[in-house]
């Protein structure tokens, strides 16, 4: 009993640290630089396993696929039996199913690891924010988990270099052995610089008739539905911009490798630096106005996309400075439109992370297709999914006002 006590009180004491805030970023940014080294492989993937170009494909869909569901079973799981131990089980299989990817020897069990891998990641991520959930409130709760999302967007800009440089180097498995070596070096941060932020006492009943039940309690919560709509969304017009931007600049503009490359980090960069403008602006500015002037650039940008591609032929300035905006307005909304969505679940922190990343992946692995449907010749169609997706995280904004009552709010 007096154990029992003691591990109570120390995570009740339990706070919210740079270290704690670093490791988040750190368990954030893993699992995409896990599939943005992996990218520029895929030719050489294709070519060692005897795979067709859509079967090395579908080992990102199953990567998508697995943090879909991570993300969905790893927060309600984590709000019964807490957040330490499930995360550090998360770390360790993602760290072994790395290593299955870098010993694969076919396709067939390439898709299996990259599935394992994708669960994992999503199942860490999740717990991670849960912690930060579990930990901060109002205005420092969305400051921070803004410095994650602007931090942790550095993995978009370095993966795909990192994993040219490892690929002119080495191998393609060498990609993966990198992001085992990372995930032994996150097995071993969580020990020390992660608590446990949710005491027994405020955890939930498990079962799977206590998810639904919690489940429908935050989906009940019309502003909750509202901020995952307008981070989903963002998302959706994130991955319309990642599966079709080579090919409307290179194959469609004669933009080289490398300038390709510039222009990709770039664009990461310029979201991340939204994302940091975004935290300074928490409790000082309302976060929803910053949503609104992130949507209106990003409509903005694809318009003028859409009418480039339907009259002016796709012209390079036109599609480097939409890219630019549309990529750059995502850090104001994807991040705050995350935040404001757990702010408005606090009782029930893991399910609420896992509903919005589970949201956000599906969207994820929704658009990416879709977005190439027209070929490698138009970018009409992705023109067109930037406005959609858009226009849905307005809709989702609107969903999210207070509603008014005898003249008050």
């Amino acid at each position: 009993m007096t154990a029992a006590l003691a591990a109570q009180s120390a995570s009740d004491r339990a706070r919210l640290t740079t270290g704690l805030t670093a490791t988040v970023i750190f368990l954030t940014g893993i699992a995409p630089l896990a599939t943005d080294m992996y990218v520029p492989a895929f030719p050489a993937v294709a070519g060692d396993l005897s795979a067709t170009a859509t079967q090395v494909q579908l080992t990102l869909t199953t990567f998508f696929v697995g943090m879909a569901l991570g993300q969905l079973i790893g927060g309600p799981v984590s709000d019964q039996y807490g957040r330490r131990r499930l995360l550090l089980a998360a770390v360790i299989m993602m760290t072994v199913s790395s290593v299955l990817c870098a010993v694969a020897p076919s396709i067939g069990v390439m898709m299996a690891a990259r599935f394992v891998q994708g669960f994992a990641g999503g199942w860490a991520m999740v717990i991670g924010r849960a912690v930060i959930v579990d930990l901060a409130r109002g205005a420092r709760l969305v400051r921070v988990l803004n410095v994650i999302a602007g931090v942790g967007g550095i993995a978009p800009i370095a993966g795909p270099l990192l994993g040219a440089v490892v690929l002119q180097v080495s191998g393609w498995r060498m990609s993966f052995w990198a992001v085992a070596a990372l995930g032994v070096a996150m097995v071993v941060v969580v020990l020390v610089a992660v608590p446990e932020s949710l005491p027994p006492h405020r955890r939930h009943a498990g079962g799977l008739r206590s998810f639904a039940v919690a489940s429908r309690q935050v989906l009940a919560r019309r502003r909750y539905v509202g901020y995952v709509l307008v981070s989903g969304s963002g998302m959706g017009a994130i991955l319309a911009y990642v599966a079709t931007s080579a090919f409307v600049l290179q194959s469609m503009n004669g933009l080289s490798p490398v300038a390709y490359s510039v222009d990709f980090a770039a664009n990461a960069a310029g979201m991340t630096v939204a994302s940091l403008v975004a935290a300074r602006l928490a409790g000082r500015i309302a976060t929803r106005r910053v949503i609104l002037a992130g949507q209106v650039a990003a409509l903005g940008a694809g318009v003028a996309m859409l009418a480039g591609a339907l009259w002016l032929g796709t012209p390079l300035l036109l599609v480097i400075v939409c890219f630019f905006v549309l990529m750059t307005a995502q850090g104001l909304i994807g991040p705050n439109g995350g935040a404001l969505a757990s702010a408005e679940v606090p009782g029930h922190p893991g399910t609420g992370s896992a509903m919005l990343g589970f949201v956000t992946w599906v969207a994820a692995g929704v658009v990416a297709p879709v977005a190439g449907l027209g070929g490698q010749d138009t970018a009409v169609p992705m023109a067109f999914l930037m406005i959609g997706c858009t226009m849905l995280s307005m809709a989702g904004l609107v969903l999210t006002r207070p509603r008014r009552r005898h003249g008050g709010i």
